[in-house]
C-alpha cells in the first residue's frame, strides 16, 4: 500500500443517453460548475440508446470552458487507432488542452462483431491495445522525423504522416483488471482506471498496483509516474450502510484512505443525479484534498483498512431478556417508520393497491434488543424512502409551476442553478423520466437482492414480501401511465387533466406503499441487514 503523491482530481462518469441530449450536456456543465476536474462518458458504439461518445465529447468541449474530458473508456475495437490519435489531438487543440484518452481492449464481442468489428481472444485484445498505443503515440510525436510505420499483428500503419501534436501531453489511461492488461499499464500507459463494481475488494487494488509497479520497473519506468484512477458509485444518506453509502464525512474518510493507502489520485463518480454531483464537488472533494494534504505533510503508518466492498458472513444482533413493559418493537429499536396519514388524491388509489387486504408480520419478541448498528440498518430504508418522497414533492411542484404558467423557457436558465433541473415544458418529460428510473432501480434492487435475503431469514415475512413485490409491479404500471400522460401533455399542452391525474395516482400509491414497506420491514432489516454480511461489515467498520 502506498501513496504515489499525485495531485488529487475528482470527476463524473455520465451516461450518454440520447433520449434527452440537453440533460447530458447540463450534467456535464454542472460537473464544471460544482468545481470538479473532469467529466467522462462510457463508450458503447453498438448501443443505439447512447449518443456517440466522441461526438459528445467534442460538443461538451464547446459548451464548457475549464473541465477535462475523456472517454471512460473508449472502445478500441470499433475506433481505428491512427484516426483516434488525430481526433484526440484535434480536440485537445480546439479545447485548449482539456482531453485525456481512456482506452479499453474491448468487451461485449457479439455487439462489436455485429457493428463490423473483429472478435479477438483476451490475449489478442491486449496485444492489439499495445499496438494501438504505439500508433497513437507515434502520430502525436511530431518531433520524430519521417513517417510512422508500425507492422503489428492487429494494427498496421505503413508510412502514416505524423501530427498534429496535441496541445498538452495527453495521458493514456487503461481500464484493466487481469494480469496481462495490468502489465501493459506498467509498460506503456499513463494511468490505471478500474471500476469499483468490477473489483472483489480492496485487495484487488493492492494486487493491481503491485503488478503495475513491477512491470513499470522492468521497463525502466518510475512506477510513481503512473496515475491511479478509480470509478466509484455512491449514495448520500444519513446513516452508514457500506462503501460510499452514508453521510458526506464517511465519503471523505473512505476516499482519503484510498488515496493514502492505495495511491488513488483520481476519483470519478458514476452518477446522473444532480444533487449527488453537487455534493461530491462542494462537500467531498475539498475535504478529501485537505485531509490528504495534511497527511502527506507528516510520516504515516499505513494500516490495512476494512473493506466495505466485500460482504462478510452475518453476525446476529445481541439478545437480551429484559425489555420495558408495553414497549413495541419500534420503541425498543428507537427508529420510527414513516406513518401513512391517510390522504388520498385519486379515487382509484386504495382499490389499486388493495390496501385493506395487506398482510402484516408478527412483531419481534421483547427478548430482541438493538444496538447502534441495528438502528443504522433500520434507518437506511427510511433514508432511501425520504429521498424518493423529496423527489416526488419536487416533481409535483414542477408540474404546478408549469400548469400555472409560472415558468417559461427564458426563466429556466436562472432556475437551473438553484435546482439543477430544467423547469420548463420541454424538460418536464426528462425530469419525470429520470425520477421514474430512480424508483424503478430502487424496486429492482429490493426484488433481486433484499427480498430473497429476508425470505431466507424469516418465513413469517413471506406474505408481506409477496405483497410488496406485487405492489412494485403496480407502481411500475403507474409510472408508465405518467410517461404516457407526459407524452400526451407535450403533444397537447392545453389539456393538463390527464397528467395531473396520473401524478396524483402516483403520489397516492407510492406514498402508501413506502409507508407500508417501512412499517413491515424496518425492524427485520435492523435484525438481518440488506444482504448477507452487512451487519458484520457495519459492526467492524465502527470498531
Amino acid at each position: 500500500m502506498t501513496d504515489y503523491g499525485h495531485e488529487l482530481r475528482f470527476g463524473t462518469f455520465l451516461t450518454p443517453a440520447n433520449d434527452d441530449p440537453e440533460r447530458v450536456i447540463g450534467l456535464a456543465q454542472l460537473t464544471e460548475e460544482a468545481g470538479l476536474d473532469l467529466v467522462t462518458f462510457q463508450d458503447h458504439p453498438y448501443q443505439p440508446g447512447f449518443l456517440d461518445t466522441w461526438t459528445l465529447l467534442s460538443y461538451v468541449a464547446a459548451r464548457t470552458s475549464r473541465i477535462t474530458l475523456a472517454g471512460n473508456v473508449l472502445n478500441l475495437p470499433l475506433r481505428q487507432p491512427a484516426v483516434l490519435a488525430r481526433s484526440a489531438a484535434s480536440l485537445d487543440l480546439l479545447s485548449g488542452g482539456r482531453v485525456e484518452l481512456g482506452l479499453g481492449a474491448g468487451a461485449f464481442w457479439e455487439a462489436i462483431v455485429a457493428m463490423g468489428g473483429r472478435r479477438l481472444t483476451p490475449g489478442q485484445s491486449v496485444q492489439a491495445l499495445a499496438e494501438a498505443i504505439e500508433i497513437i503515440r507515434g502520430i502525436w510525436n511530431t518531433d520524430e522525423r519521417g513517417v510512422l510505420k508500425v507492422d503489428g499483428e492487429h494494427y498496421r500503419v505503413a508510412g502514416a504522416k505524423r501530427g498534429p501534436a496535441p496541445a498538452h501531453p495527453i495521458e493514456i489511461w487503461l481500464g484493466a483488471y487481469k494480469p496481462r492488461m495490468l502489465r501493459l499499464v506498467g509498460r506503456a500507459a499513463d494511468g490505471w482506471l478500474p471500476s469499483v463494481p468490477y473489483l472483489s475488494g480492496l485487495d484487488d487494488l493492492a494486487r493491481g498496483n503491485e503488478i503495475i509497479d513491477e512491470a513499470a520497473a522492468a521497463e525502466g519506468r518510475d512506477p510513481a509516474a503512473i496515475r491511479r484512477l478509480l470509478n466509484v458509485n455512491g449514495v448520500f444518506a444519513r446513516s452508514s450502510q457500506g462503501f460510499l453509502t452514508g453521510p458526506a464525512d464517511q465519503w471523505v474518510e473512505e476516499l482519503t484512505e484510498l488515496a493514502l493507502a492505495y495511491g488513488i489520485s483520481v476519483f470519478i463518480l458514476g452518477s446522473d443525479d444532480p444533487e449527488t454531483i453537487q455534493r461530491f464537488g462542494g462537500e467531498v472533494a475539498p475535504a478529501v484534498r485537505e485531509l490528504v494534504a495534511k497527511e502527506r505533510e507528516r510520516p504515516r503508518t499505513a494500516e490495512s483498512p476494512g473493506s466495505a466492498l466485500v460482504a462478510e458472513p452475518p453476525v446476529q444482533p445481541a439478545q437480551a431478556p429484559d425489555a420495558a413493559p408495553g414497549q413495541s418493537q419500534y420503541d425498543r429499536l428507537g427508529v420510527t417508520p414513516t406513518p401513512d396519514d391517510g390522504t388520498r388524491l385519486h379515487p382509484r388509489s386504495r382499490e389499486l393497491l388493495g390496501e385493506d387486504t395487506r398482510p402484516s408480520r408478527p412483531e419481534s419478541g421483547p427478548d430482541v434488543v438493538y444496538d447502534d448498528v441495528s438502528r443504522a440498518l433500520g434507518r437506511h430504508l427510511i433514508d432511501v424512502h425520504d429521498h424518493l418522497r423529496a423527489e416526488l414533492r419536487r416533481l409535483r411542484e414542477l408540474i404546478d409551476q408549469v400548469r400555472q404558467g409560472a415558468l417559461s423557457a427564458g426563466d429556466a436558465r436562472s432556475a437551473i442553478n438553484e435546482m439543477s433541473l430544467r423547469q420548463h415544458n420541454w424538460s418536464l418529460g426528462a425530469y419525470c423520466a429520470a425520477y421514474c428510473r430512480v424508483v424503478t432501480q430502487h424496486h429492482t434492487l429490493e426484488d433481486d437482492a433484499v427480498f430473497p435475503h429476508l425470505r431466507a431469514q424469516e418465513k413469517e415475512l413471506e406474505p408481506v414480501i409477496d405483497r410488496l413485490t406485487e405492489e412494485h409491479h403496480v407502481i411500475h404500471r403507474v409510472l408508465n401511465d405518467v410517461d404516457r400522460a407526459l407524452v400526451e401533455f407535450i403533444t397537447h399542452p392545453g389539456d393538463f387533466t390527464p397528467l395531473q391525474d396520473a401524478v396524483d395516482l402516483l403520489t397516492d400509491v407510492l406514498l402508501s406503499h413506502l409507508a407500508y414497506e417501512e412499517r413491515e420491514l424496518v425492524e427485520p432489516l435492523a435484525r438481518y441487514g440488506f444482504y448477507a454480511g452487512q451487519v458484520h461489515a457495519l459492526r467492524r467498520s465502527r470498531r
